[in-house]
């Protein structure tokens, strides 16, 4: 997973069939070595632009989906969740 910032939505007028009705958002990397590299994710948490959110990517987004909403699409990233707050032990 990676820590990222959502910076905004896209709009698709056509998209793979089991993705109908789900957002398609834009993040920035805002951590570690891919820091500013933007991707397209899934929302499946309901974010808003300038959240930090969590992002699955790759094999993990495809099995989340397939699993979480028995979605057989190909997505590569998933937004699993939002940060609320960030504790440093």
């Amino acid at each position: 997973m990676v820590v990222c910032k959502l910076v905004g939505s896209l709009w698709a007028t056509r998209k793979y069939e089991e993705l109908n009705g789900m957002k398609l958002m834009r993040v920035e990397i805002i951590e570690g070595a891919d820091a500013g590299r933007r991707i397209v994710c899934v929302d499946t948490v309901s974010a808003g632009v300038d959240d930090r959110v969590l992002v699955a990517e790759g094999t993990a987004a495809y099995l989340f989906m397939k699993e979480k909403f028995d979605v057989n699409a190909p997505v590569d990233a998933a937004i699993v969740g939002i940060i609320d707050e960030d504790v440093s032990l």
